[in-house]
């Protein structure tokens, strides 16, 4: 702490004092991974802020290690502990408010995504950790995985041609009380704040990011234009059966289909289309398929960066972030317009059943319909099944990077298929992480 600034140290020391905000959830596999960084002598597990008080056992650290101290009230956590990083995994519409307290006592941050519920508050918090001069990393951790460079650099030397777009598949089951695990899940908004909780914004977000990256398209003033459609089968607000197409300065256009409501669920991909060619990643694999003309299919496995490991190596040596926040102003784009998209559109009863079990709504066709969208880059309702001739009229439009009015956009028919090389088959999904 630098006594006449109130400022942690620029040039930290391991083990970092680390604070995390949000144990429970999904927080827990922060927790596993902050512990397995102690092991590594990276980081110091210091602080747990949470609505209720984590058990000794939830903690999981090592036997008769000092625990952590805890409490509810992230800025008065962060002065006890004299934290350097934060891990924030909290409700979304906190995101911008508890980054900002973290800044403003000179904390480097963890985020996870997605980082905020609309782009106002996106750049609220962007601008003022980049104000405040701390580090700022957004926990998309697919863009973490060496086949994202791998895949960009066969791009760049024209290993499938040109590319033509870029599809995003993610086709997962949730069951109903997966919107009940808390108050803002499955919500649009709630008391007045926007929470945007959708498939696309939030359990799918890593497509629509992972295949945005590789479009090269990551600044928000490179997004012309989103269409989109928003659905429910599920008793909820917000959309678990949607997808989108953007239109981007790049060329070519990236459409990302996504659902909860799966037959059979498999892994999420996003596959380049090129004219001579398609690469295709499964991004929760680390895996990729490169299939191009006059050649067999080759197949790749990558390692992965940890963010959080990137982001101490960032504090203490200087390497690069992977996912700084100006890194996803594309992706908070899309965010911005489905949150300024009319309601999702209510699935009539006759296009859903349920699952064996009646656990969870399973769509009609959903899983082939989703492959269907990132193969032809199209959406929904141009691929013509009876239900989603509901969603004609639902399709949201990001505004302008320069901040102007959305303009109305057209319909357009179904993209060409690029080339003629038989699409992969995604395995199965073995992970709800």
């Amino acid at each position: 702490m630098n006594s006449r600034t109130g400022q942690r140290s620029s040039h930290p020391s391991l083990p970092l004092p680390l604070v995390l905000a949000g144990a429970r959830g999904h927080g827990r596999w922060h927790l596993e991974n902050i512990r397995r960084l102690e092991r590594a002598g990276l980081v110091r597990l210091v602080g747990v802020c949470d609505t209720a008080p984590l058990t000794e056992a939830e903690l999981g650290g090592p036997a008769g290690a000092e625990l952590p101290l805890q409490s509810a009230d992230f800025g008065e956590l962060l002065a006890a502990t004299g934290a350097a990083v934060a891990v924030v995994c909290t409700p979304i519409p906190s995101h911008t408010d508890l980054a900002l307290t973290a800044a403003a006592q000179g904390v480097h941050l963890l985020l996870e995504k997605p980082p905020a519920p609309s782009y106002a508050e996106f750049r609220r918090m962007a601008d003022g950790v980049a104000a405040a001069g701390i580090a700022c990393q957004i926990g998309f951790q697919s863009l973490g995985s060496h086949a994202v460079p791998a895949i960009r650099t066969l791009l760049a030397e024209g290993a499938i041609g040109e590319v033509g777009g870029v599809g995003g598949a993610g086709a997962w089951a949730r069951d109903e009380a997966y919107y009940r695990r808390a108050p803002w899940a499955g919500r649009r908004r709630m008391d007045g704040v926007d929470v945007v909780d959708g498939a696309l914004t939030n359990p799918l977000a890593h497509a629509v990011a992972t295949a945005l990256t590789l479009h090269g398209t990551t600044r928000a003033d490179q997004v012309t234009c989103v269409e989109g459609e928003l659905l429910r089968a599920n008793a909820i607000e917000s959309d678990d059966t949607s997808c989108v197409r953007i239109t981007t300065e790049q060329g070519g256009p990236v459409v990302v289909a996504a659902t909860l409501c799966a037959g059979e669920p498999g892994e999420p991909y996003v596959v380049v289309h090129g004219s001579s060619g398609r690469i295709t990643f499964w991004y929760k694999q680390d895996r990729v398929l490169v299939q191009r003309a006059g050649r067999g299919p080759e197949e790749f496995e990558y390692g992965r960066t940890d963010l959080l490991e990137n982001l101490v190596a960032h504090l203490t040596d200087g390497t690069g972030l992977l996912v700084p926040p100006d890194a996803t102003g594309a992706f908070m784009k899309v965010v911005e317009a489905i949150r300024q998209a009319p309601d999702p559109v209510a699935l009539p009863e006759s296009a859903w059943h349920h699952a064996p079990g009646g656990s969870r709504r399973v769509v009609d066709g959903i899983d082939g319909l989703v492959a269907a969208s990132a193969e032809q880059l199209a959406l929904y309702s141009e691929l013509d099944p009876p239900w989603a001739r509901t969603a004609r009229d639902t399709a949201p439009t990001a505004r302008a990077a320069g901040g102007t009015a959305p303009t109305p956009t057209a319909r357009t028919e179904p993209a060409a298929r690029p080339h003629e090389v038989t699409p992969a088959q995604p395995p199965k999904e073995v992970s709800t992480r």
